[in-house]
């Protein structure tokens, strides 16, 4: 089936406009009546609440590290959230399937989709080739229509993030008239910061460029890729993992045998993806010698964005230093 597009990013910013004058302002959403903005993951949720201050209350739909957005199913109390929101964030793309369900049947007037933002996002008329899945890969990962091609873990696209933030932040301004002067400053302060992550993947592409990274699955493919450096994972192997499938044994050997024979310099695992053909690569790596990086899919109890996506590049780089 035809994955549903939600509102682009331009027809997002006239509804914004067209709906300012009745818009929640800072001081209601002080009180009862908050201007309620809901994200699909921590990872949105806290890029708002830097941007909204005190000005709106924010939540997030998964907000524990240890929950797999993947296969996530949403329940009746994120029902009612997402029926309250003013506004909705989701990573999109395929990602979030259960919250652009939450979204549909909510009829959420404001939806900000991040994956419109990222620069390897297909255009209109290609996004819509998915994965075809047998019936029992369908019960196993119900509404997770994966985008042909797509890497969805666009928070790890930094220019992505800042993209979005500059969106959401002109959306919040219109909508939240008495703090907009505020959401402005946070926005100014929160672009620069991420733009400073550009800056050290600079660094570390300027020392590791063309060096090899594999992938157990596609998490954070756009750090690397930032950071100058070559995928050669094999063929199928980080696609099965990530759809939930068996890697095919073809596949293992020749992703062991890539990694014995010294063609990977640093192997990136996901956390929240277990399986034995990741573990056994990994396992191979840990043997081989090779450094092995491992990234999320929400963020740490603790951090901001932007201090995690710190940590990741230290990681990296400190991996390829190795």
């Amino acid at each position: 089936m035809p994955e549903r597009r939600l509102l682009a990013p331009a027809l997002l910013a006239v509804s914004a406009v067209a709906l300012a004058g009745c818009a929640t302002t800072s001081d209601e959403a002080a009180g009862d009546e908050a201007f309620q903005i809901v994200a699909s993951t921590s990872v949105y949720a806290s890029l708002a609440e830097q941007l909204v201050g005190d000005a709106a209350q924010v939540t997030a739909v998964i907000d524990s590290p240890t929950q797999d957005p993947h296969s996530y199913e949403a329940t009746a109390r994120d029902q009612l959230a997402v029926d309250g929101a003013d506004i909705a964030i989701l990573n999109g793309g395929g990602y979030d399937s259960f919250m652009e369900e939450l979204v549909e049947a909510a009829g959420t007037e404001h939806v900000l989709e991040v994956v419109e933002y990222s620069h390897a996002y297909p255009a209109d008329g290609e996004a819509e080739e998915e994965h075809d899945h047998s019936d029992e890969e369908e019960d196993a990962h119900e509404g997770h229509d994966h985008i042909e091609g797509f890497n969805e873990h666009v928070w790890y696209d930094p220019d992505a993030v800042e993209h979005f933030v500059e969106a959401l932040a002109t959306e919040l301004e219109e909508l939240l008239p008495d703090a907009a002067d505020d959401i402005s400053a946070n926005a100014e302060a929160l672009v620069a910061d991420v733009e400073g992550l550009n800056d050290r993947l600079a660094e570390v592409a300027s020392a590791h460029e063309g060096e090899t990274v594999f992938f157990t699955e596609p998490v954070g493919g756009y750090l690397a890729e930032a950071a100058g450096l070559d995928d050669v994972t094999t063929e199928g192997f980080a696609e099965a993992v990530e759809e939930g499938q068996d890697v095919a044994p073809a596949t293992l050997l020749a992703a062991i045998e890539s990694i014995e024979g010294g063609e990977v310099d640093v192997l990136v695992t996901n956390t929240q993806t277990a399986g034995a053909e990741s573990t056994r690569v990994i396992e191979t790596a840990e043997a081989a010698g090779v450094p092995v990086v491992e990234y999320g899919e929400t963020l740490p109890d603790g951090d901001t964005y932007v201090s995690w996506m710190t940590a990741n590049i230290d990681a990296l780089e400190t991996a390829l230093a190795g």
